[in-house]
């Protein structure tokens, strides 16, 4: 389902949701394309969104666009 659909069925509304496409750039991640899991009260968006993995994400339905800044080389320490 396109991001802009799941705009419509779900208008001004958190959504869970699993990515099914995306084009990376450089830093950012242009997610265009959802399975959605369903509605996320405002009350438990962040609790939800804490306890995603791999490709599951809450996203405002306010948004344009599902866009993730993309984090690499984060630098982990370790003794030597």
């Amino acid at each position: 389902m396109k991001w802009q659909e799941v705009q419509q069925i779900y208008p001004n509304q958190f959504v869970k949701f699993e990515v099914l496409h995306s084009e990376e750039t450089e830093n950012q991640e242009v997610i265009d394309e959802v399975a959605v899991i369903g509605p996320v009260s405002d009350e438990k968006a962040t609790q939800e969104l804490l306890n995603s993995r791999d490709n599951t994400l809450v996203y405002h339905t306010s948004k344009d666009q599902v866009i993730v800044k993309v984090r690499k080389n984060v630098g982990l320490r370790r003794k030597f």
